[in-house]
């Protein structure tokens, strides 16, 4: 074996890393640990929902107004917002551990569903300047609920297709 073959001790040299290299690498530390920051915030965010909602029930209870239908709105409310929350930091989770686009995209989406399905369970037409208002408010939360549940099928129909042939 000539000595020109030989590895150097502890192995082969690693390349150069370039100075661009280096500053990518740090950048990519920073952002993984603000989306860490980012779900820890969202962690929390939902622990005081959860303990707000329960004091709201209970209060409501006490006073004895948890039969009205207002009340319980603002309960679904409360309760789709905390969905909406975990939602987020699913989606956030999946962008840390690097997940496939596809489930992250359906993340997006089912996000967007709850949101929507939320303005629409909240929708006072009184809130509005006008009837007409109201009615170009409402028709454009149709269309985005509509356009959600169309990504939704669609994601969901390509998914089938895509396992079968991949």
């Amino acid at each position: 074996m000539d000595d020109e073959d030989a590895d150097p001790v502890g192995g082969p040299l690693p390349e150069a890393e370039s100075f661009d290299d280096r500053v990518l690498g740090v950048s990519e530390s920073l952002i993984r640990y603000v989306e860490v920051i980012a779900a820890l915030v969202l962690v929390l965010l939902f622990a005081i929902g959860v303990f707000d909602l329960t004091l709201q029930i209970f209060q409501s209870a006490l006073r004895g107004d948890i039969t009205d239908p207002l009340v319980v709105v603002g309960f679904i409310d409360t309760a789709l917002l905390l969905f909406i929350i975990v939602e987020v930091y699913q989606t956030v989770v999946a962008y840390t551990q690097e997940s496939e686009t596809r489930r992250i995209v359906r993340l997006v989406i089912y996000t967007g569903v709850i949101a929507m399905v939320r303005k629409a369970i909240i929708f006072r037409t009184g809130e509005y300047s006008s009837e007409q208002a109201a009615l170009t408010a409402a028709a454009a939360y149709t269309l985005i609920i509509l356009g959600l549940a169309a990504l939704l099928l669609v994601e969901r129909r390509t998914r089938g297709t895509l396992s079968e042939t991949g």
